[in-house]
């Protein structure tokens, strides 16, 4: 019996059957991890998300396994075949789990509105919270833009999304602990960071960012993917500038 497993399930007022829905496996499954079997390293990291206690502390025998793999494979928790395969759960996970920071950096970042209804007002809770939430998407009015459309073939529509997207977070410009930006560079990589988690989603020519692989990362010592990907993020809204709504788009916000 995972006796640490079972006692935060008890603390934290959940249930196995709770458990196998957030990880999306059968009630049965997660039954064996709290007899002592150690789940897929995807699943142990669900579960520690959902109960907010470190995943070593919960399986230690798995922090020997670590050890011996590169530093690199260490902060790999899951991978997809595609962005659009990551299931919604973890994605409000992440963002509901956040305490520190919120950091998106896309070109249009539609399905992050449409696949969240409340976006916005959840963003303004985590920066009532104390989260700094920054928002970076690509400049419509920009060569990269303008580029990136031509090399999906789908011309001008690219910059006609993010304007569409931008009208959701107009309510965040102005808001406390809330920034929105554009950006006009070469956007080789979508990135999602909360916290010490990133989501990782690599551009592939031609292709929408939806329909490329994502990486699930998590910050650890000695790791480096978390960290350039960072750092990426941080380069590109350094020059990024800030945007203000204008009239149109409320305009056509209040016709939707």
């Amino acid at each position: 019996m995972n006796e640490r497993l079972r006692s935060a399930l008890v603390q934290r007022g959940l249930t196995v059957d709770e458990v196998a829905a957030a990880c999306e496996v059968d009630p049965k499954t997660a039954s064996r991890w709290m007899a002592g079997r150690v789940p897929h390293r995807r699943h142990r990291w669900t579960v520690a998300n959902l109960l907010k206690i470190d995943e070593a502390y919960l399986w230690p025998e798995t922090g020997q396994r670590t050890s011996r793999l590169g530093a690199a494979e260490s902060e790999l928790v899951d991978t997809y075949v595609n962005r659009a395969s990551v299931p919604r759960d973890i994605w409000m996970s992440l963002l509901s789990g956040a305490v520190k920071q919120i950091d998106v950096l896309v070109f249009s970042g539609t399905f992050f509105a449409q696949t969240n209804p409340h976006i916005t007002r959840m963003l303004q809770e985590r920066a009532q919270a104390g989260v700094r939430v920054r928002l970076c998407f690509g400049d419509p009015e920009g060569d990269a833009v303008r580029i990136r459309g031509r090399e999906e073939g789908i011309g001008d529509t690219l910059a006609a999304k993010i304007r569409a997207s931008l009208t959701y977070y107009r309510d965040l410009v102005g808001y406390p602990g809330c920034e929105v930006r554009l950006h006009d560079t070469t956007l080789y990589t979508s990135i999602f960071r909360y916290d010490h988690h990133l989501m990782a989603n690599p551009h592939i020519w031609g292709l929408p960012a939806s329909a490329n692989p994502l990486l699930q990362l998590r910050r650890t010592p000695g790791g480096e993917w978390f960290e350039r990907y960072g750092a990426s993020f941080d380069a590109v809204w350094s020059t990024a500038r800030p945007w203000a709504p204008d009239r149109q788009e409320q305009y056509h916000h209040g016709q939707d």
